[in-house]
């Protein structure tokens, strides 16, 4: 398994099974404050959805292998998914592979 931002559609373009995750704003930047506070870092969750909102830009208009689901991705909501529903539906996607 690999992730990254441009893994599906740069890296292993040829992939069989690819999968793009994604999830609100405000549910990314909540993550993200839990994250900070585990490392003892404290931010302004405003702050942070403007910090979540200006990379997705620029990695979205990059020239080289800019931010994009590949065609052929399966998307997954994981606003108001546990990491464990997360793991078990790609698992049973490639399960359902063979």
């Amino acid at each position: 398994m690999c992730e990254g931002r441009d893994v599906g559609t740069v890296v292993f373009p040829a992939a069989d099974l690819k999968f793009f995750m994604v999830a609100s704003i405000e549910a990314r930047a909540r993550r993200r404050k839990i994250d900070f506070e585990r490392m003892g870092v404290h931010k302004d969750l405003a702050g942070i959805i403007t910090e979540i909102k200006e990379r997705d830009r620029k990695d979205s208009t990059r020239l080289h292998s800019p931010l994009k689901k590949a065609d052929d991705a399966i998307e997954i909501d994981t606003t108001h998914l546990t990491i464990d529903e997360q793991v078990e539906f790609i698992v049973e996607k490639a399960k359902a592979l063979n």
